[in-house]
């Protein structure tokens, strides 16, 4: 089941404007969920989970741009470093808007690429987990808030009431889609497993730690 997101609208509008559409965020926080809600039937979805697209665009980056041409969604980009000198070379030759969207969970590595070969070329966008009106699935195509009489009645229309005792479960539960509209039910082995997962993955890459095992006294 998918949950509207208010953020849906900038990442039309910035994709019109851009070549490169980059979205950002921690893990699991729908950033691949809600572009390949948004993306149409022509433009191909490249996931590094896949072996051989992982491979290829690890050795050879540039046959996977041949082969899969723009419009393409590229996700998890952080792991293909190889492309962005390529969707650089690609976008000055024929700068149309919205030809690459690409996620990124790991922002270190991510930006420092993307400074390097897309700056002035890309949109980036972040996103996080759930607001209340999205976990809600009440209206997110509103206006920013100004507590003008007019913009009070508008957020009047949808009203969402909460009893307290609502407010703290949501706040214990978090803003993750996996808790909220997916199957997982366990709150605690979710948040120990992603605390693992970004332990064992992303901070041991990011501190290029190779051996996490300490030690022995001499």
């Amino acid at each position: 089941m998918y949950y509207p997101r208010a953020i849906e609208d900038r990442l039309l509008a910035a994709s019109e404007q851009f070549p490169v559409l980059l979205v950002t965020g921690p893990r699991q926080v729908g950033k691949t969920t809600v572009l390949r809600h948004l993306c149409g039937a022509e433009r191909r979805y490249l996931s590094p989970d896949d072996p051989m697209l992982r491979s290829l665009a690890t050795e050879d980056p540039a046959l996977l741009l041949a082969r899969f041409p723009p419009p393409v969604l590229i996700d998890e980009v952080q792991y293909a470093p190889g492309l962005l000198p390529l969707i650089k070379m690609a976008v000055d030759e024929s700068p149309r808007p919205g030809a690459f969207w690409l996620t990124g969970s790991q922002q270190f590595h991510t930006m420092k690429g993307i400074t390097e070969s897309l700056a002035g070329r890309v949109a980036i966008v972040n996103l996080l987990g759930f607001s209340a009106r999205e976990r809600s699935r009440r209206r997110c195509d509103l206006p920013p808030f100004l507590p003008t009489t007019e913009r009070l009645g508008e957020r009047a229309l949808t009203p969402g009431r909460t009893r307290l005792a609502a407010l703290y479960q949501d706040i214990w539960l978090g803003s993750f889609p996996a808790l909220i509209a997916g199957p997982v039910r366990d709150r605690d082995l979710f948040y120990s497993s992603y605390v693992q997962t970004y332990l064992e993955r992303d901070v041991r890459d990011l501190a290029q730690i190779r051996d996490r095992r300490p030690s022995s006294a001499s």
